[in-house]
């Protein structure tokens, strides 16, 4: 197809969804399932136009699934704006930790019975499959760094910190299939991938990103300097951040989600009070004045960054749809995913988030949104690009594939009517609490 014909059909779609985005925030339907659809029609299942083959092109497709979660736990980061010290924290970290941990065993104990796999395939499957997405789980994301939400900002954090604590979880289903070291005993595997892993990732990018941040703060508000050029800063940070961390050999997205974390932290503690609104996008004076500076910067870098995590979620999920003709589905595999999202997920929750304090809505749909998406397609192109083997592979590809294109589908269906009534039952409880905390009339 020639390049004039490729502009054609982007310029149709993304004008389309544009044309389209409020209305779709009014239906059941989410953006993701709209790019699905549209990827499957242009793939070989239909008009045969995008051709992803994913073991043709495992490369090219970890790199573009690399990029959008780099994009958006970056985002993520900046949304959050809490220390990890905080007690807030608890509740993703067990999600993240003890969750995450359940699904892999309960997915590696299906896969073992279900489709007869090797306990290394298993484990590689269940490690692939467990991470939740923070790209395609915007619809139940926190919207500021100031929304404390314990369900949103479980969601948020629980994606943003298993896509990349799975990272070992990964390289141990591939050192038991001999693909990676994990050392006597897996001791190099406890100490290199798990513990340095996560310590050195979040404290490189944790530096990182508040380094920068104070360093643009000051030149701005001090002297003038490095005004304007936003995007490049975000662009920037992503990538010293990632960069730094895989070249100590430390965990690149943990980094990541840490230097958006710090630079959103930078902003809150330097920013102050402020007399007036801040000025729109664009405005260049606030820049460089002391009560403006910080605000001003998030009020950019956060601009900027969501559009590209739009642009970068559209392409991953065009992808998915179009991969899907390439993955021939095994007996029995859609029980699988039926009961990967109605009995491991809500068990893992369960589990992880025994004894805490948290409202019987809230579990529920803690236990609903584990939304499968592009860190599971990273994971797989990974696995893939390490030289899995192709019998091994197949299997993995379709369970994958299919199990994010369920994801794309039935969360996307269901999280505008079930966030609405969250909502309306939260602005209920917050209602009566007030009536019955104020003092009676005499």
């Amino acid at each position: 197809m020639s390049f004039a014909m490729w502009l054609l059909f982007c310029g149709l779609l993304m004008t389309s969804v544009a044309l389209t985005s409020t209305a779709l925030t009014r239906l059941p339907v989410t953006a993701a399932i709209v790019y699905l659809i549209a990827g499957y029609a242009l793939g070989p299942a239909a008009a045969n136009i995008l051709t992803p083959d994913p073991l043709r092109y495992a490369l090219v497709l970890e790199r573009v699934a690399e990029i959008a979660m780099l994009i958006s736990l970056f985002a993520v980061g900046l949304k959050l704006g809490l220390p990890l010290r905080d007690r807030r924290w608890r509740l993703p970290a067990r999600l993240a930790l003890v969750s995450m941990a359940v699904t892999v065993l309960l997915i590696a104990l299906t896969a073992v019975q279900w489709f007869d796999l090797s306990p290394g395939v298993a484990i590689l499957l269940g490690a692939i499959l467990a991470p939740t997405d923070p790209v395609l789980a915007s619809d139940v994301q926190v919207a500021t760094a100031e929304d404390r939400d314990r369900l949103r900002f479980s969601l948020t954090g629980e994606g943003a910190l298993n896509d990349g604590i799975a990272f070992p979880l990964v390289m141990f289903g591939l050192g038991l299939l001999g693909l990676h070291d994990l050392g006597l005993n897996g001791g190099r595997w406890l100490a290199h991938d798990v513990v340095w892993g996560a310590v050195g990732g979040l404290a490189i990018g944790g530096l990182l990103g508040a380094t920068v941040g104070k360093l643009v703060l000051y030149l701005r508000a001090r002297h003038k300097e490095s005004v304007g050029r936003d995007e490049f800063l975000v662009v920037g940070l992503i990538a010293l951040s990632y960069a730094t961390a895989v070249l100590c050999a430390a965990g690149g997205f943990l980094a990541v989600f840490a230097a958006g974390l710090a630079l959103r932290r930078v902003s809150s503690q330097t920013g102050g009070p402020r007399p007036a609104p801040l000025p729109p996008v664009g405005a260049q004076g606030p820049a460089t004045d002391a009560q403006y500076t910080s605000a001003f910067m998030m009020q950019e870098v956060q601009a900027f960054n969501s559009q590209i995590e739009r642009i970068a979620e559209l392409i991953v999920v065009l992808l998915v749809g179009a991969m899907l003709a390439y993955a021939q589905l095994p007996a029995g595999a859609w029980w699988f995913i039926a009961i990967l999202f109605l009995v491991i997920r809500p068990l893992s929750v369960v589990i992880g988030l025994f004894g805490s304090p948290i409202a019987r809505d809230q579990r529920v749909l803690l236990s609903w949104f584990g939304i499968r998406g592009v860190g599971s397609i990273y994971y797989l192109m990974y696995v893939i690009n390490r030289g899995l083997p192709l019998p091994m592979a197949e299997p993995i590809m379709a369970l994958t594939l299919y199990a994010v294109a369920v994801s794309i589908v039935v969360h996307g269906i269901s999280v505008t009517p079930l966030m609405n009534i969250y909502l309306r039952r939260k602005k209920q409880r917050a209602q009566t609490s007030d009536r019955s905390s104020s003092p009676s009339l005499p």
